[in-house]
């Protein structure tokens, strides 16, 4: 989740903003054998919705704001927050396909 190399934990996972380097530079460990496709964005919704929904009904139910206001604050504020946590769960799922040894050659 640190965006840095699964095997040693020094070597940056990524050389954009999702794209995986194919090696580490600083162990050689291939880090483009770990899927990390689709699971990822499916990781970063679900954290999103389940941890910034309550805030919003709370809000819903406490002021009185017309849905246009709730829109022009909730909608930035949930692309804002999804494009920063991306990043951090498709590292997550790379440590944790790394961790059990899932590669895309291996994959059930």
């Amino acid at each position: 989740m640190a965006r840095k190399c699964p095997a040693c934990g020094i070597g940056s996972l990524f050389c954009g903003y999702l794209a995986v380097r194919p090696t580490c530079p600083a162990c050689a460990n291939e880090n483009g054998q770990y899927p990390s496709d689709d699971f990822a964005p499916y990781v970063t919704i679900f954290l999103v919705l389940h941890l910034f929904m309550p805030p919003l009904i709370f809000a819903d139910r406490t002021w009185e704001m017309s849905i246009w206001t709730e829109g022009a604050i909730a909608l930035p504020l949930f692309s804002i927050i999804t494009l920063i946590v991306l990043p951090v769960a498709k590292g997550g799922v790379i440590g944790f396909a790394w961790s059990q040894g899932v590669t895309r050659g291996n994959l059930p």
